[in-house]
């Protein structure tokens, strides 16, 4: 079964449940997880999906029901997953930033936990010893990542212990009896270059003889996707290789054990999605002319957020000679998506897909101009089923209270 959605199958897609639209195909997701399985069978990995990615409850199911593990940010992202029917043991924990008692929870619901700052490893410590194994993430000082916004390694990271800080993590481990499992490393996102992996990898061998209960290594996510027509991602079967060949020399001069851990998330999914929007208007000044969607930021904010490329194509007029268009949404705000982009001939009511929308796409979306957020459709063994309404208007009152004027 193709892993790609034809023209024909968007069309309709649009036809049915309206415009704008989020589309997710089930196998491609398969594929992309048949793919990190593959790579890395020389070892032993876990994959864990990033799920801030795309937390739609009926894609955690998917993956779930694939065996791949669940990485989340927050505690609601780890009851989400519980509620998609994840084991706790499955489920991995890290956050930064936030108040102790999110931490508490996560513990009481027996999942796994990694921690970011000494302040809170000091309070695990005293609550709970050596009774729950935790990991810790290091910030390693390594500038990686395919924009600053996404970089999460370098020295002015909030991310992650400061490296340099390793003398006091040690401390607090020996005072509070803290079971460390497992060291987190996760240097940024849209990392093409194995070598930065096995930057990480060379920290990791300095810092084990530190953890003698260390018995996972991981190195977060960040694998680099294809979005222009000419770029190649991260070679995934290069770096297995890689990665296998470090924990087999750790293994060796350590005499022990290790699991390397993953935190996938756009790799998995940001492929598998489709946005499809409506042109509302044409308009041109002087040499730019403009094709607007309806949409914008509200949906879809990489492109402005990240300056991140998303290839766009006409499906209504696929075959038509090219011209430069840049295309705009319908927010009151600066929403530009592509700047004089080549694309097949537009008219109104054309029908504009951009591709690889399945990261970071819905997941960011929001009400602004009190716009509704759009439908989701899953694909799955060629049918395709609605599993996330679009807004009405009583969704925009859902939380308000009202007082009496």
């Amino acid at each position: 079964m193709s892993t790609i959605l034809s023209k024909e199958q968007l069309t309709s897609i649009a036809n049915e449940y309206g415009t704008p639209v989020y589309v997710y195909h089930a196998e491609k997701i398969t594929e992309q997880h048949n793919k990190l399985k593959q790579a890395f069978q020389q070892s032993p990995t876990r994959f864990f999906y990033a799920s801030k990615a795309l937390t739609n409850i009926n894609i955690l199911k998917h993956l779930r029901t694939l065996g791949c593990d669940i990485d989340c940010s927050s505690i609601n992202e780890v009851k989400l997953a519980l509620y998609a029917g994840y084991d706790p043991k499955n489920i991995l924990y890290t956050s930064n930033g936030i108040a102790f008692s999110e931490i508490e929870e996560a513990v009481s619901l027996g999942v796994n936990v990694n921690i970011d700052s000494l302040s809170n490893l000091e309070k695990f410590g005293k609550k709970y010893g050596h009774s729950y194994p935790v990991g810790i993430r290091l910030r390693p000082n390594i500038m990686a990542g395919g924009n600053l916004k996404i970089s999460t390694g370098h020295e002015k990271s909030k991310f992650g212990i400061p490296i340099e800080q390793l003398d006091k993590i040690l401390a607090l481990v020996a005072q509070q009896n803290i079971f460390i499992q497992g060291l987190h490393v996760h240097t940024g996102s849209e990392i093409k270059d194995v070598s930065v992996f096995m930057k990480v990898a060379d920290i990791f061998f300095d810092l084990v003889p530190h953890f003698p209960e260390v018995s996972f290594l991981d190195l977060g996510g960040g694998f680099k996707v294809p979005y222009k027509e000419d770029e190649i991602g991260t070679d995934v079967p290069e770096l297995g290789a890689k990665v296998a060949e470090v924990i087999q020399k750790l293994k060796e001069t350590y005499n022990r054990n290790f699991e390397t851990w993953f935190e996938p998330g756009k790799f998995i999914v940001s492929e598998c999605g489709y946005f499809i929007t409506e042109v509302n208007v044409m308009k041109q000044s002087g040499a730019t002319v403009f094709a607007g969607v309806n949409s914008g930021f509200n949906h879809l904010i990489r492109p402005m957020f990240y300056d991140s490329y998303h290839r766009i194509e006409n499906i209504s007029n696929s075959g038509a000679a090219k011209h430069p268009y840049t295309i705009v949404g319908n927010i009151c705000e600066t929403d530009t998506f592509a700047w004089d982009r080549p694309i097949s001939e537009i008219r109104e009511g054309d029908l504009l897909v951009f591709y690889n929308a399945g990261a970071y796409g819905f997941e960011m979306g929001s009400n602004y101009n009190s716009r509704f957020k759009p439908a989701q459709v899953l694909v799955r063994n060629g049918e395709a089923h609605l599993i996330g309404k679009r807004d009405s208007f009583e969704d925009l009152l859902k939380n308000q209270v009202e007082l009496p004027f």
